[in-house]
C-alpha cells in the first residue's frame, strides 16, 4: 500500500515533483477560494482561485480529464454504447478492483459534456459505473491530498492590468497556509414582492484593510443624510452600482445572514429580470446560481475567486445552538445588541413604510444588519473554524454539513492506493443500524453520583477493533487471522486506514487543546464524531451495516461490562447512556476527597481490566479510556410522566466547584428544551436548585403562581415551535402552533401581505382564552390557567412527590383568589 500507486486522474504520483517541469513562476503557497471545471474548446479546463499573501491568483490546469470506472467484464458493452463519442472516450485497464474483487477499467473523456453523455448512455442500459458522481476538481484535489491549502507553480503569462495573477499549466501539491482573508458583509432590503429597496455593505477595520468601509445603495431621490448612502434612480442602477462596489473593494469572502438563499437568490433573480449580468467575479465573470437537486428552497452561488458564506450555516456547522437562528436573536445572545427596528413583530411592514417615508432610517437599519453579521463572525471566529475544517477535511468554506464528503475526501485516495475503487451507494438506501446503548434508569433523588465517561468511545472502538471499510473486505478474505465484529463482520489486523486516521486526529486534537486552539479542537471533534454516522448512512458510498453495528454493538458490550465491573466493586449503577455511566456511591463516602478517590479508583480499575482482557483474549491493544468526569452532589433521575418507570436521557444535577459555588446541569428536561416556555424553564431551574440545596420549595411555587396570574410573567409565556411544512398543508392534525399560523396568515391576506408561515418557519405564539394566537396578532386575553396546568404543574409534579408534596395542594388557595 505505497503512497505512489495509481493516480485515477492523471496516472501520475499524487505529488508531482516540480523539478521535473520547467516553470517560470516561483513555488508559492495559498488557500483555495474556488475550484471548478469547464469545457474549453475541445478539452476541459480546471480553474482554481487561490488567496496568497500577495493577493488572489488564478490557476489554470489543463492536463486533467473527467473519469469513472466500470467492471472489466462490461468493457465490450460499454464500447458499443459509447461508440457515438468516437475518440473522445479512452479506456484504460488499471490496477484496481471492486470490493467484490472484480477488475475495473477507467473511462476517460475529453470534455465534461462527453462525460455526462457517457454516464447517461451507460445508465440507460444499466451498466454500473463507479465513482461517476465525484466532480473532477474534487478528485484532482483529494488525490493529491490537498485540503484547503496548496503550493503551486506554473507559467506566468505577460503582466496584465488585473489586480490578480494568472498561472497557466499550473502544478500543485499540499501545503499548510492560512493567509489573512478579507470579507464584505452584505444585506438587502426589499418589498413583499421582492422589489429591491437597498443593499448594504460593510467591512470593519483590519490589518489587511485599515479603513472601515460602509455603504448603503438606496433607490430614491437624494436626501440630506450620512455620506455613506449612495442614491440611485432605479433597481437596475442599484445592481450596477453594487457590482462596482464589490469589485472595487475586491473581498475574498462575502458574508451575510441567509445571504445565499435569500439575498443572492433575489439579486440574481432581479438582475435576470433587467437582463443584467451580476458581474462580481474576480475576473469580471457573472455570478451563477445553481438550484439544489434535493431541496427547491436551497441553492448555491458560484462567484469566480470569491466565496459567499452564510452565517447561519457556518454557526450550525460548528454546532452552535440557539432557540432561533434569526439575526436578531443570535446577535442579542452573542453580542447583547440587536437590529435597529421599532416593531419586531411586523418588521416587513416597517421596512416598506420606511422606504416610502423615512429612507434614512431604513439605511441605518440596512447597515446595522451588515454590522451585526460582521461582529458575529469576529466574535465567534467562525472563519478560523471553517478554514481549519477545510484543511482537515477538504470541505470548502461554504459547505453545509458534509460529513460524508469529508470522509470521502480523506478515505478514497487511500483506498485507491490499496488497489480498490469505492462501492456505490446502497440501492435500498441502507438499513437502520443499532443506536447507542441506553440503560434502564433507577429513578430517584440521590446524594453523590459519579459520572464516568469513555473518552471518544466510538473512535476508540474503531481504533481498538480495527473497524474499517477496506479492513472489512480484507478481513473477510482472510478470516483465520481477522478480528471478529458483529453481524458477520471480520476485520483485518494490518490492512486498514481508518484506525490510524483516528489515532492521528486524536493526537492533533490533544495538541490543539494544549495550544488553546478552540477552533481546531472543535473541527477535529466534529469530524471524529461523524465517523459512526457516516459508516451507518445510506448516503455514504462506504455504508455497510456490518461496519456501523460493529461500532454500536461493541459499545453496548463495553457499557454492559463496565456496569458489571463497577457493581462488583460494591457500587450501584443507576443509569448509562452511550458512553457515560452514572454511579451512586451510597454511604461509601461523604467527604469530597474520598468521593473523588472512588471515581479515580474506578477509572483505573476499568482501564486496566480492558488492557488485560483485550490483550489476553484478542491480542489487541486497548485504546478504550474511561475518565472520572464529574461528581454530582445532588442528582435527580425522573420517571416517565404518569409512570413509575425511570426515564432515559432526562436528568438534573448539582455540581459544586472548588470555590464553594455550584452549577445546575439539565439534560433533556424542560429547562433544556426550547419548545417549552421561558416561564417553565426558569421555574424548573429555580425549583430544582431550591430542592437540591434542601430549601423549602413552597414559597417559590406560590410566588411564581401569583405572579403569573397577576400578569407579571406575560413576556415569558411565548411558545416557539417550527413548522415542518407550510401551514396550509396541515389537514388531518392541526397542532396549536399551526392553528396560530393559519390565523395569522388569514390576517396577512386581509392586509394584502404574503403568507408568512412556510416550511421551517418558527412560529411564536401564546395561548389565549380564544385559543393559540401568534404574538403578531394576539387579540384575546392570555389563558393563565392553561399555563399553570400545562407548564408549571408538570414541571413541579415531576419532583415534588419525592418530598411528599404536589402542585395542586400547594396552589389551591392561590387559585381561589383569582
Amino acid at each position: 500500500m505505497g503512497s505512489q500507486a495509481y493516480h485515477p486522474v492523471s496516472n501520475e504520483p499524487s505529488v508531482e515533483p516540480y523539478e521535473h517541469h520547467t516553470m517560470s513562476y516561483p513555488v508559492t503557497e495559498g488557500f483555495i477560494l474556488t475550484a471548478w471545471c469547464r469545457d474549453h474548446q475541445d478539452s476541459m479546463q480546471m480553474e482554481i482561485w487561490v488567496k496568497t499573501d500577495d493577493g488572489a491568483v488564478k490557476l489554470i490546469i489543463d492536463d486533467q480529464r473527467p473519469c469513472f470506472f466500470i467492471r472489466a467484464t462490461d468493457l465490450l458493452r460499454t464500447r458499443l454504447a459509447l461508440r457515438g463519442l468516437g475518440n473522445n472516450v479512452e479506456f484504460r485497464p488499471v490496477a484496481l478492483k471492486t470490493f467484490q474483487q472484480q477488475d475495473v477499467v477507467c473511462c476517460y473523456t475529453d470534455t465534461l459534456s462527453d462525460f455526462f453523455e457517457a454516464r447517461k448512455c451507460l445508465a440507460a442500459i444499466h451498466i454500473e459505473r463507479f465513482e461517476d458522481d465525484i466532480q473532477t476538481q474534487d478528485r484532482y484535489l483529494m488525490e493529491r491530498f490537498i485540503c484547503g491549502s496548496l503550493a503551486f507553480t506554473g507559467e506566468a503569462p505577460p503582466t496584465s492590468n488585473h489586480p490578480w495573477e494568472v498561472i497557466e499549466h499550473a502544478k500543485t501539491r499540499p501545503a499548510d497556509k492560512r493567509p489573512q482573508m478579507s470579507w464584505l458583509s452584505l444585506d438587502i432590503e426589499c418589498s413583499t414582492k421582492g422589489e429591491l429597496f437597498s443593499v448594504g455593505l460593510y467591512r470593519a477595520q483590519s490589518e489587511e484593510a485599515p479603513d472601515e468601509y460602509r455603504q448603503v445603495i438606496m433607490i430614491g431621490e437624494p436626501e440630506s443624510g450620512p455620506e455613506w448612502i449612495t442614491w440611485v434612480d432605479d433597481e437596475s442602477t442599484l445592481l450596477q452600482t453594487l457590482c462596482e462596489a464589490i469589485n472595487a473593494d475586491d473581498p475574498d469572502l462575502i458574508i451575510g445572514w441567509n445571504v445565499i438563499n435569500f439575498d443572492f437568490r433575489l439579486l440574481i433573480k432581479r438582475a435576470t429580470l433587467h437582463d443584467l449580468p451580476l458581474d462580481i467575479g474576480r475576473d469580471g465573470s457573472p455570478a451563477q446560481w445553481r438550484d439544489s437537486r434535493n431541496d427547491s428552497k436551497q441553492g448555491f452561488i458560484d462567484i469566480a475567486g470569491r466565496k459567499v458564506i452564510d452565517g447561519i450555516h457556518a454557526l450550525k456547522s460548528e454546532t452552535y445552538h440557539f432557540q432561533s437562528f434569526s439575526l436578531e436573536n443570535v446577535a442579542r445572545e452573542l453580542l447583547g445588541i440587536g437590529k435597529k427596528i421599532e416593531n419586531p413583530h411586523d418588521r416587513l411592514a416597517e421596512i416598506v413604510h420606511d422606504f416610502h417615508h423615512n429612507k434614512i432610517k431604513l439605511s441605518e437599519y440596512n447597515l446595522q444588519d451588515c454590522i451585526l453579521v460582521d461582529k458575529i463572525f469576529r466574535k465567534t471566529r467562525i472563519l478560523d473554524f471553517l478554514m481549519f475544517r477545510y484543511q482537515l477535511t477538504g470541505l470548502p468554506l461554504d459547505k453545509q454539513g458534509g460529513s460524508v464528503a469529508a470522509f470521502t475526501n480523506l478515505y478514497l485516495p487511500l483506498l485507491h492506493r490499496a488497489g480498490y475503487v469505492s462501492p456505490n451507494l446502497p440501492a435500498n438506501g441502507g438499513l437502520a443500524s443499532p443506536g447507542g446503548y441506553v440503560m434502564d434508569s433507577r429513578p430517584g433523588l440521590y446524594d453523590h453520583v459519579l459520572v464516568l465517561d469513555y473518552k471518544s468511545l466510538y473512535p476508540s472502538i474503531i481504533r481498538t477493533f480495527k473497524v474499517d471499510p477496506m479492513g472489512l473486505i480484507e478481513g473477510l478474505k482472510h478470516p483465520e487471522n481477522a478480528i471478529e465484529g458483529f453481524n458477520g463482520a471480520m476485520f483485518s489486523r494490518d490492512k486498514h486506514y481508518l484506525p490510524s486516521l483516528v489515532e492521528r486526529l486524536g493526537e492533533e486534537r490533544d495538541q490543539a487543546k494544549k495550544d488553546g486552539d478552540k477552533e481546531r479542537s472543535q473541527a477535529i471533534k466534529i469530524f471524529m464524531s461523524s465517523f459512526y454516522g457516516v459508516l451507518g448512512s445510506g448516503g455514504c458510498r462506504f455504508y455497510d451495516r456490518r461496519l456501523s453495528s460493529s461500532i454500536t454493538l461493541r459499545g453496548h458490550e463495553i457499557m454492559q461490562t463496565t456496569r458489571q465491573w463497577i457493581e462488583q466493586e460494591g457500587y450501584q449503577v443507576i443509569y448509562g447512556d452511550t458512553d457515560s455511566t452514572f454511579v451512586w456511591v451510597g454511604d461509601a463516602a461523604t467527604n469530597e476527597q474520598d468521593i473523588a478517590n472512588i471515581g479515580t479508583q474506578l477509572q483505573n480499575i476499568i482501564n486496566e481490566r480492558w488492557r488485560r482482557l483485550l490483550k489476553n483474549e484478542k491480542n489487541l491493544e486497548s485504546h478504550l479510556e474511561i475518565e472520572f468526569e464529574s461528581h454530582y452532589h445532588r442528582f435527580f433521575m425522573p420517571t416517565i410522566r404518569n409512570s413509575e418507570q425511570g426515564s432515559k436521557k432526562r436528568y438534573a444535577g448539582l455540581i459544586r466547584d472548588t470555590n464553594g459555588g455550584h452549577q445546575m446541569i439539565f439534560k433533556g428536561l424542560e429547562n433544556a428544551r426550547t419548545d417549552w416556555t421561558q416561564l417553565a424553564r426558569e421555574f424548573q431551574a429555580e425549583l430544582y436548585e431550591t430542592i437540591f440545596l434542601e430549601q423549602d420549595p413552597v414559597p417559590l411555587i406560590v410566588t411564581c403562581v401569583e405572579n403569573t396570574l397577576a400578569g407579571a410573567n406575560d413576556e415569558k409565556l411565548i411558545y416557539h415551535k417550527r413548522l415542518r411544512r407550510p401551514a396550509l398543508e396541515y389537514t388531518k392534525s392541526i397542532p396549536p402552533h399551526v392553528r396560530a399560523a393559519l390565523i395569522a396568515d388569514e390576517k396577512n391576506q386581509s392586509l394584502d401581505r404574503p403568507y408568512q408561515y412556510d416550511q421551517k418557519t418558527l412560529v411564536s405564539y401564546v395561548m389565549t382564552l380564544n385559543g393559540p394566537q401568534t404574538i403578531d396578532y394576539t387579540e384575546a386575553d392570555l389563558d393563565y390557567t392553561h399555563y399553570l396546568e400545562k407548564q408549571l404543574k408538570p414541571v413541579a409534579d415531576a419532583i415534588l412527590p419525592i418530598l411528599g408534596l404536589d402542585f395542586d395542594t400547594i396552589t389551591t388557595d392561590q387559585l381561589s383568589l383569582f
